[in-house]
């Protein structure tokens, strides 16, 4: 029966993140019909503002709900991220002008930051140490394939019904919730009454766990440098590399959402055979760097999208990434690192685009893109050389 339980925890975790990347992804599908028939007229400022608040939504998020996560409890965290975000996404449907669709993102934005870090810390703590990194995988592959499903979604229904649908499937994640059971690691710190649980700034109280945090989120980087840059403006890349065919952005995040569930399955596969997270990532670092290669070479429009496919194949280790953040923190810290690492990078990307800005007023388009490329490499490749192999780490610790 326990068995069970535990194979329930990691379908719920995965199932509500495949909502969470459906609600994360679909303002970025639908915001052109959403916002015109709205009555807005500048498409762009607000769409930009409408995101910029939905990532701080998730900033502010990410800190709230890993707090939770430690002192609440994981499952807790699942259940009121989950009740959230889908009381936004249904909220999202009803709106009449920007202002409230503004608000309601951000509100919506607060709610997804806690589904990730919850699910991926509840099944690392529930899985034996050997298959932890499977179930993590699992979650991932199986929820990010939520942004196709937004994709298509969108082609066939209303806006409004898209956001209705995501809120839907987020209350029907409700009744699967109720039979997911604590972390026993959990309950234990919980009895355990001097030991201090949630506190964020408690990440920065030595200098060794706060470069330990630094470079937990660095790790991360290329996802959303590749995500956030290379393909959301593939069109605008297609240009500067003389491609005559118009490159349509859409396409190139169908193609790479759906190859990072796949690279986010077999990243877990990978590391089980080679029995490292590290390894694996260096795999898949390589694999991200052929991509970039491929991408700023491109002749023709169908190399570009097969360039898109493979950068979202070398990135897709999003699910190890926020598994090696869990296993870098002890049990009385572990949800507040899990939710709030994901959640950094993912606002790294304001820095990343500032970077690339400047570079391009310096060096041009490509050449922007290349140098930041190389940068964020080179501070990824100095993150992972300072970690520690978590692959096999009994998680039965505390953070004094």
């Amino acid at each position: 029966m326990r068995s069970i339980l535990k194979n329930l925890a990691v379908w719920v975790a995965a199932l509500g993140y495949f909502v969470d990347i459906y609600d994360l992804l679909l303002f970025s599908i639908i915001r052109v019909p959403s916002l015109e028939s709205l009555g807005v007229e500048n498409l762009f400022e607000s769409g930009l503002l409408i995101i910029n608040m939905q990532m701080f939504g998730l900033l502010l998020g990410g800190i709230l709900w890993g707090v939770l996560g430690d002192r609440l409890g994981r499952t807790r965290v699942l259940f009121l991220s989950i009740l959230l975000y889908s009381a936004a996404n249904i909220a999202n449907g009803f709106v009449v002008n920007a202002e409230q669709y503004t608000w309601i993102r951000f509100v919506a934005g607060i709610g997804l930051a806690g589904e990730l870090g919850a699910g991926i810390t509840l099944v690392s703590e529930l899985l034996s140490k050997e298959n932890r990194g499977l179930g993590t995988s699992l979650v991932a592959g199986i929820g990010l394939t939520g942004a196709v499903a937004a994709f298509f979604i969108a082609q066939t229904f209303d806006w409004r019904t898209c956001y209705f649908i995501g809120g839907g499937m987020g209350l029907m994640l409700l009744a699967l919730r109720l039979g997911v059971f604590e972390s026993s690691l959990f309950e234990k710190t919980v009895r355990n009454r001097s030991v201090q649980r949630g506190n964020f700034f408690h990440l920065f109280a030595t200098r060794s766990r706060a470069l330990r945090y630094l470079r937990c989120i660095l790790i991360g980087l290329p996802t959303w440098f590749v995500i956030g840059i290379l393909v959301s403006f593939s069109k605008e890349f297609g240009v500067y590399l003389g491609i005559e065919t118009p490159i349509d952005p859409g396409r190139g995040i169908l193609y790479a959402y759906a190859a990072i569930a796949i690279g986010d399955v077999l990243i877990g596969l990978l590391s089980q055979y080679l029995r490292s997270r590290k390894k694996a990532l260096h795999v898949f670092y390589g694999i991200t760097i052929l991509g970039m290669v491929l991408f700023f070479s491109a002749t023709s429009a169908s190399m570009l999208y097969f360039a898109c496919g493979v950068l979202g194949f070398g990135t897709g280790f999003w699910a190890i990434f926020v598994t090696i953040g869990a296993e870098n923190f002890g049990t009385n810290l572990r949800a507040t690192a899990a939710t709030t690492i994901p959640n950094m990078v993912r606002g790294s990307l304001n820095g990343i685009s500032a970077l690339f800005l400047f570079l391009v007023a310096q060096t041009g388009y490509i050449q922007a893109g290349i140098w930041t490329a190389v940068i964020v490499m080179a501070m990824t490749y100095w993150a992972i050389g300072g970690l520690e192999e978590t692959f096999g780490k009994d998680l039965d610790y505390l953070e004094e």
